[in-house]
Order: C-alpha cells, then structure tokens, then sequence
C-alpha cells in the first residue's frame, strides 16, 4: 500500500501564505473509516519521517486527523505552534475523540472544523473551534451564512477547494479570513514580461558571474530556479539576433552560447528592470518545485521524447500562462521550446503530458489522477511520494539560502 502527501499553501487576505495544509492519502483505502488501524499506522510513519521545517518551511500546517490519529496521539508530532488540528464529522460524532479534542485545546493547539452544518452536534463542539472551513467546490447559498455565523461567534473562517476565479469572488465577498485550492495556489502578483527578478537570486548571479573564473554549472542552477531569468535567457539566445539553425532547449545550452561577456551585459541590463513590486515568492517556488518534480520522475519514464532537462523546463514553464496573464498557449509562443512540451503543457498528451499531469495531480492532491498517469507512464507508484519528498527538502534547502544571501558579508559591510 503506498501513501501518497503533499502540501498545499493556504494565503491570508493579503495574499500571504500563512500555512499548508497536509492533504494525504493511503493507496484506494478510506482514510476516513475509524476502524482501520493500518491506513493511521501508514500515516503515522510518514508523519514520524516528516520534518516541519523542511517540509512547512517553518509555517504551519493544518492537518486532519482522524479518530485513530487523534487517539494514538499523533498530534503531538507538532508543537502547539506549528500545528491546525482539523476535524471531520467522523471526530465529532466519536465521543473518545470529542473528549480528546477538548484536551488539545487546553493544550494551546487550534482546532479547524470542516463542513460546518446547522446541527446540534456542531454547536455542541463550537466552544473548541477557532477556524471553521467551507467547500468552495460547491457553493451554497447557505456558507454565507456560516460564515456570518463563525465571526458572530468570534471564529475565523477559511475557504478551500477554490479552484476558479469565480470561487475566489465568492469566497472573498464572504469576507473569509483563509484561502486555499488550486487557483489560490497559482495567483500571480506581477507579470514576467516585467522582469520582477527574485532580488536574491538576483543578486546571487551577479555575484557568480563577476567572479574570476565563473562557473557555468553555478550559473545554471541560479538562473534555473527562477521562471522569469530562464525565460528571459531563453528567448534572447532564441531570438533573431543569435540566428540560430537549431534552437536552444536548456538554459546550459543557451548559457555556452552567449558566453560570459553578453551574459554579463545581459545581467546589467536586466539590473535596471527590477522593480520594487517583486513577484509572489510562493508562485516562483512552486515553479522551481514542479521543474525539480518533473525532471526526477522524468528518469524513471522509458521513452520519454525529452531530456531531463527539458523535463525541467516543462515544469518550471508551466506557470508562464499565470505569470504573464495570458493564456498559457499565448505564453509560450515567446519561446522556441520542443513540440512535445508545448502539446503537453497545452493538451495534456502524449508521455510529456502525462508526466506534466502526473506532477500537476499530485500538487493538487488528485489522487485518482495522479494514479492514472503514474499507470500510463509506468512509474512504480512507491516512488513517486519518496521523490515528492526529496524534491521539496531540495527546494526548501535552495530558498533558505536565498532568502539570507551572504549574511556573513552583509554583517561585514555593516561593521
């Protein structure tokens, strides 16, 4: 049986992102039948392996537990801090359970409800909630006054499974506290024609290419997590201007081509662009982290028509449409990047797109259609959370250093 987790960012009204939620699932069993013991022993030693920091990235994580996952403790995995104890109807009709919530309470964890309904049972337990969570997938007229309700009583109110423009108007003329799902996931702040750089990567280029000997893999790594450098490095090499015979598919490709001297004019140029808006951190990070998650899947995929890198590529070009507010067909017309990518991206089809809908199901907790593609491609699905995992460490190792670049030489300065 393999268990299958991912994480999902939930932003607050202004936009930033507060917490994940742990969605998670094991295999085809139901994870919400109390009775089964081995789907909460599953849960449990994925849990046990689970580092907050790494994973959460030091924010907090909302988390359902179950009746047995409440019994056996497992909240206390989390300090009262970092942790949402979020309950089902499963808990609150389970009277050890209900007793047990209570307990967290006292002991400074929060408690989300999800589906709050008008019954006794709900109001029963109320005095114990602090967020209550409404489904968005299907509105109702009756969630407005839910959450009318949760503030009068002093609650917050957090809407998930917003997955259109349309949800997010909804959930916002709610005046709900938390946003979450798909389309929350993918709003954009800024547009990449704009150049909005990640200042610290940014600056992490600079650096690297004014040294003595720069080093081209270096180089490659730090523009290659950031959508809008590789972007904008693809379309120069691929432009008019270098008149290539046959166009450029990896940013090391288009790197060796314009050499350290155009690069470092390049740098300089884009260094006048920045802007002081900035882009969404979360939007560049999920790009870097759909790129990694493709390029990893992408060797265990026989025949696959790309390269690893140009895995990458798929992944990290997937949000463009977002970033640049157009369709995402549009987007990618800038740039001369593979067939195979563009009709995987656009499409979904052949083994490209079912490696994209693979890494873009899992983001989105779409567990039958992750498992869908993952039987296309062939991919031992026991592989494919483990990689997940790794992935994210990868990702969240890369961003800390970013976001403290060169502490040591700033101190420096300052003295």
């Amino acid at each position: 049986m393999d268990t299958y987790i991912v994480r999902q960012p939930i932003i607050d009204k202004n936009q930033k992102v507060v917490a994940y939620e742990i969605l998670y699932r094991e295999d085809e069993s139901a994870l919400y039948n109390q009775n089964d013991m081995r789907v909460a022993n599953a849960i449990e030693q994925f849990l046990l392996e689970l580092s907050d920091d790494k994973f959460l990235s030091g924010r907090i994580a909302f988390l359902t537990f179950t009746p047995n996952l409440l019994m056996k403790n497992i909240p206390k995995m989390f300090s009262e801090q970092r942790l949402v104890i979020q309950i089902e109807d499963n808990a609150i009709v389970h009277p050890l359970a209900r007793k047990i919530i209570y307990r967290y309470k006292k002991q400074g964890y929060r408690i989300a409800i999800k589906n709050f309904e008008f019954s006794q049972r709900y109001f029963s337990i109320l005095d114990a909630v602090d967020i209550i969570k409404i489904d968005l997938s299907s509105p109702e007229i009756s969630q407005k006054n839910v959450v009318d309700i949760a503030h009068s009583f002093g609650k917050q109110v957090a809407a998930y499974n917003i997955n259109t423009p349309e949800a997010l108007s909804l959930a916002e003329s709610y005046d709900c506290d938390y946003y979450q799902g798909s389309y929350v996931a993918e709003q954009r702040t800024s547009k990449a024609y704009r150049f909005d750089h990640l200042q610290s990567n940014f600056f992490q280029l600079m650096v690297a290419v004014t040294k003595d000997e720069p080093d081209i893999d270096e180089i490659t790594k730090i523009i290659s997590r950031d959508v809008t450098l590789a972007f904008s490095l693809m379309k120069l090499v691929n432009s008019a201007y270098f008149a290539l015979r046959n166009r450029v598919k990896s940013v090391q490709q288009a790197l060796v081509i314009l050499g350290i001297g155009q690069l470092k004019q390049w740098i300089y140029l884009l260094s006048f662009k920045q802007d002081s808006g900035g882009m969404s951190d979360e939007l560049i990070r999920m790009s870097f982290l759909r790129a990694t998650f493709c390029e990893s899947l992408s060797s265990y995929v026989p025949d696959l028509p790309i390269s690893s890198n140009e895995a990458y590529m798929m992944g990290m070009f997937s949000t463009l449409g977002t970033l640049m507010e157009l369709p995402l067909e549009n987007a990618l017309e800038e740039l001369p990047i593979s067939d195979e990518i563009k009709q995987a991206l656009i499409t979904g089809e052949g083994k490209c797109g079912n490696l994209f809908g693979l890494v873009l199901c899992y983001h989105n907790a779409d567990w039958p259609g992750m498992t869908h593609h993952a039987a296309e491609l062939g991919i031992p699905m026991n592989v494919i959370t483990r990689t997940y995992f790794e992935c994210i460490e990868s990702v969240n190792e890369t961003w800390e250093s970013l976001m403290k670049p060169f502490a040591g030489e700033n101190d420096e300065d300052e003295e």
